[in-house]
């Protein structure tokens, strides 16, 4: 006898065929209400910032901005995100050639044409915004911070973050299925 288990798989499903006798257990997270209106909820946190001044006060005493963010490899709802920030900024004071975007890499590949839009989700961002692919492998590109006092590990960061005025990440906490 075989137990199907049906697994998400990209924007699907797969289905995984257990043999009897295999020990299987489901590990399934518990079932969550969706937020009614996403979009007034990240207009409501930006307007409510929780141990923080505002953006757009932020933004006033700024001369750029720099916001970071996952690549493709994470689902993060930039569509919902980037807007809303930016216009925030620029309500601050910023003018939108004073504002980047720096998609965090690490060591994947770029995310250009297709693939970048999808990231992104918004045309809007995409015709307004510069836009750079973070290149980990490209010294030239990275600010030395110095080394880390245990291992004295080498920490190099985007420069077009660490000398932008105003440092903004979003992102993703999730478990590595490699690094744990």
């Amino acid at each position: 006898m075989v137990r199907s288990v049906h697994l998400r798989y990209g924007e699907g499903e797969i289905q995984v065929d257990v043999p009897d006798g295999v020990p299987c257990q489901v590990i399934r997270k518990p079932g969550t209400s969706p937020i009614e209106d996403p979009s007034d909820t990240v207009r409501e946190a930006l307007e409510n910032p929780v141990g923080a001044e505002s953006l757009e006060s932020a933004a006033k005493r700024a001369k750029s901005a720099c916001i970071a963010i996952c690549d493709i490899t994470r689902p993060v709802p930039n569509a919902l995100l980037l807007r809303p920030l930016i216009e925030k900024l620029t309500r601050g004071g910023l003018a939108l050639d004073q504002i980047c975007i720096v998609i965090a890499t690490g060591l994947h590949r770029p995310n250009l044409g297709k693939e970048l839009e999808e990231l992104i989700g918004d045309p809007w961002v995409i015709e307004r915004v510069k836009i750079w692919n973070h290149q980990a492998e490209d010294d030239l590109q990275h600010v030395l911070l110095g080394k880390t006092q245990t291992r004295g590990t080498v920490v190099r960061l985007d420069r077009r973050f660490v000398e932008a005025d105003l440092k903004i990440v979003t992102g993703l906490v999730e478990p590595h299925f490699m690094a744990g």
